[in-house]
């Protein structure tokens, strides 16, 4: 399958100074801006833009970030699912993950993260996948942010759906380990029926098994 990226980008005002959000964006560009040292949900800084530069070298691997001047403070990644999770093992060349997301506190609740995942979509590529995300409450930032689980599963949701993401059934058994879990998704108009029943069986992959 041919992996067609076709740059976006959108000016946004936030009371903290005008956001450039942008992408996808390549290997070297990423290289070349700071990265805010707040963005540490997932790594400390400095690993976190190594992973985010190995992802936009990857073929299917797109990166768009929100960018203040020349520093990236808030980014979401699209790549193949990990190999040890069961989205993978479809082989699907046309499923691709939202993986991460991640904006810097000074500028959440801004729209960033929702603007985020609008210029993602942008792209008509995009029409050719199915896009997925999985949502675990533990990767939450519900400490720094105060809120409970349910208060941030709406938001989450509320952002997944601003890219046409929404909400769908599965039996995975990490996403059934918690009710605030969820799977979300988004398929494309070009993907054909066979993709669709190969995602469906891919969801409910247990029930196979009594």
């Amino acid at each position: 399958m041919e992996h067609r990226k076709t740059y976006n980008a959108k000016e946004i005002k936030t009371p903290k100074g005008n956001l450039i959000i942008e992408g996808p964006i390549s290997a070297q560009k990423l290289a070349d801006l700071e990265f805010h040292k707040d963005l540490v949900a997932f790594r400390p800084p400095e690993q976190q833009k190594k992973a985010l530069i190995e992802i936009a070298g990857l073929p299917e691997g797109r990166i768009i970030i929100a960018r203040y001047r020349d520093t990236i403070v808030g980014y979401v990644t699209f790549v193949y699912p990990d190999p040890l999770e069961r989205w993978s093992e479809g082989k699907m060349e046309n499923l691709i993950e939202l993986g991460a997301i991640e904006v810097i506190p000074e500028f959440r609740s801004t729209g960033t993260g929702k603007n985020l995942i609008k210029v993602s979509m942008m792209d008509d590529a995009m029409e050719d996948y199915i896009i997925i995300t999985t949502e675990y409450y533990w990767h939450w930032d519900l400490k720094g942010t105060g809120l409970n689980v349910w208060e941030y599963r709406k938001i989450m949701e509320k952002m997944m759906n601003a890219g046409g993401l929404i909400w769908y059934a599965t039996d995975d058994p990490e996403i059934s380990s918690h009710p605030a879990n969820c799977l979300m998704a988004k398929i494309g108009k070009r993907v054909d029926l066979d993709a669709i029943q190969k995602f469906d069986r891919l969801r409910f992959m247990n029930r196979f098994m009594y």
